[in-house]
Parts: C-alpha cells; structure tokens; sequence
C-alpha cells in the first residue's frame, strides 16, 4: 500500500512541474548602474592663506643739482631677500574648462638687503619691505581638480630706506614710502578634497623707479634726494578653502 502511495505521489508531482515551471515569469536582465562621475566645479567664493619668499633687486641713483644743472650719480644696487606670509580673498567663476577670477592679496613682508655707496663709500644704503599688496584678475584652465591660471594687476609695498655710517652701522638719514606697481603671475592649482586647494605661485612685480627726499635721523634735516628702481620676485605655496562644491554627473 505505501510503494502504491508513494508512486503516485511521485508522477503527480512530477505531472505538475512542467505546468508550475510554465507559469513562472520569463527571467529579466537589468543594465548594471551607470557609473557616477564627480567634475570639480572652480566656481565660487574663497579665502586663504600663504606663505613663502621674495627677493627685490634695488638700484639706488643719486639725484644733485650743481649750479642749476642736473646730475645723476649711481650708487648701486643689492637684493632685499626674506620671507612673507599672508592671506587672498578672492571670486572665481567657471565655464566649460576655462576659469575667470578676480583677487585680493595682502602679505606681511621681511626684505632687507644692503649694499656700500659707489658714490660715498662711507654710507651704507639699505631697503627693508615690511608689506606687499596685489589686486589681480586671473585667467585659467582646468582639468577637472587641477587649474592651470595667468593673474595680472596692481601691486603696492611699503618700504623704508635707511642710510647707514659704514664704520658704525648707525642710521644717519631715512625714507619711506608706499609704492605702486603693476604685477604678473602665474600659478598651478589642486583639489584634494572637496572645497580645499592648495596652490604653488610665482610673481613679478614692476616697481619702477621712485624719487625720495630723504631726511637725518635724528633732526629731520633733508640731506639726499634719490631715485629708487625696483622690482620684486615672490614665491608663495598657497592653501584655500572655496564655498562651492563639486558637481555630480551621471554618464
């Protein structure tokens, strides 16, 4: 009785199958998900900060006047070298690869350098520059996180000039003044993390040349009238952060 109960149960299930496997749903295949790429976007407001190192070549030309005729007496030059460190400001704007921006920069500056009057071998002419200033606007192209940007505009430093007594090293005569020039540069520019870059960056400034009445330390006395040349080359590492993000798209 139970091999004739166990064989028909055996051929009704196995009648069934074809008839269960026929109403079961054709199997579908799906695309795998498109792959989701990020584009770093340079668009945006951002602010930094930086720091590095300059150099300033300075030529000093002695201005007289003697029996109302003009002259003009070299007194050298030398390179104010040392270090800066500040921070930028700045606004940049992003379309297709290119990228636009405009920029504000300002650097607490140590350039001292020094050399001995070809004119008065007893003086020692010396040039600090305590500050530096740039406002620039700024062309580039990038490629996705890295930007590849030319920056051109005003620059402004504050400086002082000092004569000083070669024996002594003692301040006989000074000046100062707030310089303008103009300003090139050109830099490179990295993402690595989402609103942070950081940058490396080379500057010239054209300082030209300024006329400056100097004075005696102490008694304020005029005693010189020079004309001052210069320009400056700096170089700073650059991090900033950028309000702004990258933008997802799907390919």
């Amino acid at each position: 009785m139970r091999r004739l109960l166990l064989g028909a149960t055996t051929s009704l299930v196995l009648g069934m199958a074809p008839a269960i496997a026929a109403d079961l749903p054709a199997r579908t295949f799906t695309k795998a998900p498109a792959m989701i790429t990020t584009i770093y976007d340079w668009s945006g407001f951002y602010l930094g900060l930086n720091a590095g190192g300059a150099s300033s070549r300075t030529c000093w030309t002695n201005l007289v006047t003697l029996a109302g005729v003009a002259a003009t007496n070299a007194e050298g030059c030398h390179d104010a070298t040392g270090a800066l460190a500040g921070g930028q400001i700045g606004y940049r704007w992003q379309t297709g690869g290119w990228v636009f921006g405009v920029e504000g920069q300002g650097n607490w500056a140590n350039l001292k350098g020094s050399n001995t009057s070809q004119l008065a071998p007893g003086v020692t002419n010396q040039t600090k520059i305590n500050g530096v200033g740039l406002v620039s606007g700024q062309i580039g192209y990038a490629w996705n996180n890295v930007l590849w940007y030319v920056k051109g505009g005003a620059a402004v430093a504050g400086e002082k000039y000092t004569g000083l007594t070669t024996p002594t090293g003692l301040p006989f005569d000074q000046a100062s003044a707030t310089r303008w020039g103009a300003a090139v540069g050109t830099g490179v520019e990295v993402g690595f993390a989402q609103n942070w870059s950081v940058a490396a960056e080379y500057e010239h400034l054209f300082m030209g040349n300024r006329t400056l009445g100097f004075t005696g330390v102490p008694g304020g006395a005029a005693t010189r009238t020079d004309s001052v040349g210069q320009d400056v080359d700096m170089a700073t590492v650059r991090v900033n952060y950028r309000w702004g993000g990258p933008v997802v798209s799907k390919h």
